[in-house]
C-alpha cells in the first residue's frame, strides 16, 4: 500500500522558504506536490530565489516527481533538495543534481 503524500510550507530562520514532503510522490498525487512547489517558489522572491525542498521523509518518487522537480528547478535557480539517502541515486541518474543543489539529508539520530 502506498504511503500518502503530505506537504507543508515552512520557513527557515533566515526567512528562506522550505517545503517539507513526506510519503510517496507519484502520478496519483503529483498535482498536490507541483502546486505546493509552485506556491513555495512564488514566495521565494524576497529570499533571492532560494528555496529548500526537504525530501528526507520521501520514501519513493517516480518519473512524474522527477519531471516536476525539473520544471521547478528552472523556475527557482536557488533550488536546494535535501533527499532521503535512498533517493540520491535516482536524483543523480535523472540529472536533477545538474539543475539543483542535491544533498543527502542527515540521518535521524533517533
Amino acid at each position: 500500500m502506498a504511503t500518502p503524500l503530505t506537504v507543508s510550507a515552512e520557513e527557515h530562520d533566515d526567512g528562506t522558504p522550505l517545503l517539507v514532503a513526506a510519503g510517496e510522490i507519484d502520478l496519483s498525487n503529483i498535482e498536490t506536490f507541483s502546486r505546493a512547489l509552485t506556491t513555495v517558489i512564488a514566495s521565494a522572491g524576497d529570499a533571492g530565489g532560494r528555496v529548500t525542498v526537504d525530501l528526507s521523509a520521501v520514501e519513493y518518487l517516480d518519473s512524474a516527481a522527477i519531471g516536476a522537480l525539473s520544471v521547478h528547478a528552472d523556475q527557482a535557480p536557488g533550488l536546494r533538495l535535501l533527499a532521503n539517502p535512498y533517493l540520491m541515486p535516482v536524483l543523480r541518474i535523472s540529472g536533477i543534481d545538474q539543475l539543483a543543489t542535491v544533498e543527502p539529508a542527515e540521518p535521524d539520530p533517533g
